[in-house]
């Protein structure tokens, strides 16, 4: 008889600025997977160049610096924390993609097709459909993006229904706007092209250079993987990588 096979998950959390946030999520996110008994690695992508902020980017390389570690990965915002332990199993995705933070119970999005805040998927499925696209500087849209290239590759999207908690506390949203706001600027043909897919375009167009690679603990002695990254951008492909000089004088 084989012996049962281990799953090993990785948390990739996209990164620009929130070592407070980083602290309260280490330590919240650690107590609720080892409740679940979920072996899991936290990595954190640091984005340290000087452009916009690319979520999708930064997701394909957590994915491409940790697949030789893990099975598979959960893309996890890193101000939205999980409240409901037993309605929010971060379980291997053994039949499809499992998107924890439905629009039922996420505390702000609600539309049929959100795909964000919290997504695990296998590494074979990230895979299939070339991960995110790069394309999206700025916040916003990479999810839609991602729901379409799920469904194109006729891939289902499980997520938690009929739970005891409901929209208002099934999460904790801890973003503070006033601190960090969100960059929802849209550039020349920014918008235009956010509504096309380029499957070609992915995890294996993503170019970017490590600057460092480190292994922290924080004050609880919570171990992860810091990976500050410098994102290439094409000017050519996406004019908008970087706020236009007048609008930051």
């Amino acid at each position: 008889m084989k012996p049962p096979l281990v799953h090993r998950l990785a948390v990739i959390v996209p990164y620009r600025n929130r070592s407070n946030e980083l602290e309260i999520f280490l330590s919240h996110m650690n107590s609720f997977l080892n409740s679940q008994s979920v072996d899991h690695i936290f990595i954190i992508i640091n984005q340290v160049d000087k452009h916009r902020f690319n979520r999708a980017a930064l997701i394909n390389i957590g994915f491409i610096e940790s697949r030789s570690l893990v099975d598979y990965i959960v893309m996890h915002d890193i101000d939205l924390l999980p409240l409901n332990h037993k309605g929010l199993p971060y379980k291997y995705p053994e039949y499809g993609p499992i998107h924890l933070a439905s629009p039922e119970y996420h505390p702000i999005y609600h539309y049929p097709s959100y795909v964000g805040g919290i997504l695990i998927i296998t590494c074979q499925d990230f895979e299939r459909v070339n991960g995110m696209s790069p394309l999206y500087w700025g916040w916003g849209r990479e999810d839609d993006n991602f729901y379409v290239r799920m469904k194109r590759a006729g891939m289902k999207i499980y997520r938690p229904s009929n739970l005891s908690t409901n929209n208002t506390n099934t999460f904790q949203h801890i973003h503070d706007n006033s601190i960090h706001k969100r960059d929802y600027a849209k550039y020349g043909k920014q918008k235009e092209e956010g509504k096309r897919i380029y499957p070609e375009l992915g995890f294996n167009t993503t170019k970017y250079e490590i600057i460092n690679k480190e292994i922290k603990k924080t004050n609880q002695g919570i171990e992860y993987i810091m990976l500050d990254v410098k994102i290439e951008c094409d000017y050519n492909l996406t004019s908008w990588c970087d706020h236009p000089t007048n609008i930051l004088k």
